[in-house]
């Protein structure tokens, strides 16, 4: 057993430490921000991200060359992974050996923009300053500056990066010299075919500003190519795949019998893999059927057991510390329980009662029940008038959330338009309106980003977007402050 002691004394010895995952991804973090507790035979070790709080099971741990490594597991022990905490020192030297492989790579991609396009000069090369995570070229041709931006991580979304484009030219047209119209998005093959059709969901504003180009390595020697900028009705010729929906899912044994724990606080989600058990959207039990056979797993985050006869108790014993701490009324709300998943908190109680957000809307009772338990929160709904609906739940404030919800609108639209959302009989045989999708976004009132408004106005007209701001205190009562149409709210700033 991995004792936590001297850990928090390793980790205490310095104020500041980065972190590096096992893919590379690098963030700081303050020692008061690294938790180390004892959770009855296991040793757990949790931090504070963007992403939200996160706790991983130790196996064991070392501290060699001014380092502390640290083997950890995942969720249900499906993934191990060995990261590394370096002190502020040493932090500095490997960030600045970071930062410069990074700036390498920007230069291979300006390199490419010279002897792809032709009559090119560099005039500038840089990371940008939030995260260092995106390269950022300024070009000039014919004495026309431009601008080019990369992933230089190899693992933003194409909304992350598209985002990221948008604001930096925002900043760019605003220059009292030499402003910059125009940016050139560099990609990867699989990065740049997702950015593409992202793109087509612009306004024709934002799609002459904004271009394309996949690097194609086939060639020799490797050059960028522009991609054609897609229409919107374009994206509905593409495949999709047709759902795979029982007509009639039915929890196992198992699965009931943990359900019939706490019935007004568990769910199910159903997947290939088997059936996710989720107290207020928190996983905390898998059920999977194994030669005819149920086999069954407890335990939440970083943890996992097999589920037995002699075992059970603590399987409730689980459940009831779930009421306890997973609770409006927490008596610590720093627990693990209370901060996890805060989407999938929001998301059970709609689902439950989506009424709650408008008394408009029948939720889907097949669709949203199935799907991988860690997959994005979103909710498809129908509207009394046959009008499809998807609900985008945020907690905290996220720049990408308006793309987001805009690459979910093109993937339900194309499944509408195929006509496989109304063969599935998702709405216990209510007629889908033929009529695009609506899109819903609902957060805390707080929690919307300072750029929603810019980038729902990046967005094509054809977007349908309504903002609905709830009450912070939405885990006790889900109360809606305000809705808006977003057409509606940009017709209120013309008129004034």
């Amino acid at each position: 057993m991995v004792t936590p002691d001297e850990l928090r004394e390793l980790i205490a010895a310095y104020p500041e430490w980065l972190l590096v995952r096992g893919s590379g991804r690098s963030f700081p973090l303050f020692a008061k921000e690294i938790e180390v507790s004892n959770g009855g035979e296991r040793t757990l070790v949790g931090f504070l991200d963007d992403g939200g709080f996160h706790s991983w099971r130790l196996n064991e741990y070392s501290f060699k060359d001014g380092a502390i490594e640290l083997d950890v597991a995942g969720p249900y022990a499906r993934k191990r992974e060995i990261m590394r905490l370096i002190p502020r020192e040493a932090a500095a030297a490997l960030a600045a050996a970071v930062d410069t492989a990074r700036l390498e790579k920007t230069n291979e991609v300006a390199r490419l923009i010279e002897t792809s396009i032709s009559a090119t000069k560099i005039v500038r090369v840089d990371l940008n300053v939030e995260n260092g995570r995106l390269g950022r070229i300024i070009f000039e041709r014919e004495r026309v500056r431009m601008a080019a931006l990369t992933d230089v991580t190899a693992a933003l979304t194409a909304e992350s990066i598209l985002a990221a484009a948008i604001v930096w030219l925002e900043r760019l047209l605003l220059r009292s010299k030499k402003p910059i119209n125009d940016v050139l998005i560099v990609a990867e093959r699989r990065q740049a075919k997702a950015l593409q059709k992202l793109h087509a969901l612009l306004s024709d504003r934002w799609k002459a500003k904004i271009t394309v180009g996949e690097i194609v390595r086939k060639k020799d020697p490797a050059m960028i190519v522009e991609l054609p900028k897609r229409k919107i009705r374009e994206l509905w010729r593409e495949k999709t795949r047709r759902l795979s929906i029982p007509s009639d899912a039915r929890p196992s044994e198992t699965a009931s019998r943990l359900i019939e724990i706490a019935p007004d606080k568990i769910d199910i989600v159903f997947s290939k893999q088997g059936e996710t058990l989720r107290f207020l959207g928190l996983p905390f039990a898998r059920v999977r059927s194994l030669l005819g056979n149920e086999k069954a797993w407890f335990g939440v985050n970083r943890v996992r057991r097999v589920l037995t006869h002699e075992n059970w108790n603590e399987a409730v014993e689980l459940v009831r510390d779930l009421e306890k701490y997973r609770s409006p009324e927490s008596e610590n709300k720093r627990h693990e329980f209370y901060r996890t998943s805060p989407e999938a908190w929001l998301e059970s109680i709609l689902r439950r009662d989506i009424r709650q957000l408008d008394a408009n809307l029948i939720l889907s009772p097949i669709y949203n029940q199935f799907r991988a338990s860690n997959d994005k929160i979103d909710l498809l709904a129908l509207r009394r008038d046959g009008r499809l609906v998807v609900i985008e739940l945020k907690t905290q404030p996220d720049r990408e959330m308006v793309l987001q919800a805009a690459d979910y609108w093109r993937k339900i639209e194309l499944q509408r338009r195929r006509g496989i959302l109304q063969e599935a009989d998702l709405f216990d045989g209510r007629e889908i309106l033929d009529k695009p999708v609506l899109v819903y976004i609902a957060a805390p009132a707080l929690s919307f980003h300072r750029d929603y408004e810019m980038f729902a106005r990046s967005l094509a007209p054809e977007i349908e977007l309504w903002r609905f701001e709830l009450h912070e205190d939405w885990r006790a009562r889900i109360k809606v402050l305000a809705r808006r149409e977003f057409r509606d709210q940009l017709a209120g700033l013309t008129n004034r």
